[in-house]
């Protein structure tokens, strides 16, 4: 079953996630990380960075991958998941940017781009650790609902509401939000060694509840995570509360062996 961790803020999620990479960065210096954009995984950044400057962890080495770009959107513009990874992640964490890598969204290669990154994550090694968020309608990436729970690295339509969701990051111009995208799939996120879901806001909580105790099935795509052995859901209580087994999921985590981490 899959770890469900209620907690009381972002902060503490933030702090979870933090203790758990740090630990995984000291034990394989040259880890990959999978990385994500969006509101849910910042506290999880910030945490993260402090912890690596206060212990004087050495990142020099550490690699990643994110989810998605969108597609046709210059790198250089500030809502590109290029720009947006570099200014919230390989910035404060202090990585090596060459170090880390994007889905390419230019439209004259996008074609091939899937496969060429699906690649690039197994000639690392596969991702050791990635960090996700869900959607109001369960998407993880740019997945949507509908998608194959098999599938790689490919371009993807958005769906209006998720155009919607994002057109905070445009200025609230609907018109500058890109209508494809380039995301790893179901299937590629699948394939990473540990996962961690994060969701806060009673916004989350019908997607939270869906994925976690609801069916797996590809019109919640975040449900595809019951299916993998080491998935981890940290949720805040606004967004655990559609969640029919939460007493139980409390317990569990307090009652946890203090030698077994995330």
């Amino acid at each position: 079953m899959t770890e469900i961790i209620i907690v009381k803020s972002q902060e503490e999620a933030g702090e979870i996630y933090a203790r758990c990479t740090a630990d995984l960065i000291r034990r394989k210096p040259d880890c990959v990380l999978g990385l994500a954009t969006g509101s849910s995984p910042l506290a999880a950044y910030k945490a993260l960075a402090d912890l690596v400057h206060k212990e004087g962890i050495d990142v020099s080495q550490v690699r990643g991958f994110a989810l998605d770009e969108y597609a046709g959107l210059d790198p250089a513009h500030p809502q590109s998941y290029r720009s947006t990874i570099d200014r919230t992640v390989v910035e404060p964490l202090g990585l090596d940017p060459a170090k880390v890598r994007v889905p390419n969204g230019n439209l004259d290669t996008i074609k091939d781009a899937g496969r060429v990154y699906d690649q690039a994550i197994e000639d690392a090694g596969g991702v050791d650790l990635q960090i996700l968020g869900i959607g109001t309608d369960g998407h993880i990436g740019f997945n949507e609902p509908g998608s194959s729970l098999a599938s790689g690295t490919r371009i993807k339509t958005l769906t209006e509401q998720t155009r919607i969701d994002n057109a905070r990051f445009f200025d609230n111009d609907m018109d500058q939000v890109p209508t494809h995208c380039i995301t790893q799939g179901i299937g590629t996120i699948l394939k990473a060694r540990q996962l961690v879901l994060l969701a806060f806001g009673a916004g989350k909580a019908e997607a939270v509840a869906e994925s976690v105790e609801g069916g797996i099935s590809s019109f919640c795509p975040a449900s595809a995570l019951q299916m993998h052995p080491h998935a981890t859901v940290i949720v805040d209580e606004a967004a655990a509360s559609r969640l029919r087994n939460r007493d139980y999921y409390k317990w569990a985590y307090a009652n946890k062996p203090d030698w077994q981490s995330i």
